[in-house]
């Protein structure tokens, strides 16, 4: 099996590159590890500022779709204006290829701003080589 990530909307060169008023209109992140052992994955993402509640897993069709949203708590009657503010706020959403197709294999714990995934590999078919007889 391969582990494939699929990350819409974001180009870390271009992201990188580009200019500072393009990247303050950035939304939260959800930088990722993903490790692995002989038979499970683990998958660390990192959702600062997150609230679990806030936090929707899903799985179809082998595509493991992870979506989180932070709201943006300024309060305009709140004395002072900003002189400068970095802290993004906004909706996330990536989709990995697992290739699973039982969402039960999946353990699911959020701590400290990252959400842990661990589940199982998928076992590797194996190709079976037949001669076929001509008549």
């Amino acid at each position: 099996m391969t582990f494939d990530l699929v990350n819409y909307g974001f180009d870390p060169f271009y992201d990188f590159f580009a200019p500072v008023s393009r990247r303050e209109n950035h939304t939260i992140s959800m930088k990722t590890d993903v490790k692995e052992d002989e038979t499970h994955y683990m998958m660390d993402v990192e959702l600062p500022g997150v609230k679990k509640e806030d936090i929707n897993v899903t799985l179809k069709d082998g595509y493991l779709t992870i979506s989180a949203k932070r709201e943006d708590k300024r309060d305009e009657k709140s004395k002072g204006k900003y002189v400068c503010h970095e802290r993004t706020y906004g909706s996330a959403s990536r989709t990995y290829y697992v290739g699973l197709t039982d969402e039960k294999s999946i353990n699911a714990k959020f701590e400290n701003g990252v959400l842990s995934l661990v589940f199982p590999k998928e076992e590797e078919k194996k190709e079976l080589a037949h001669n076929i007889s001509i008549n």
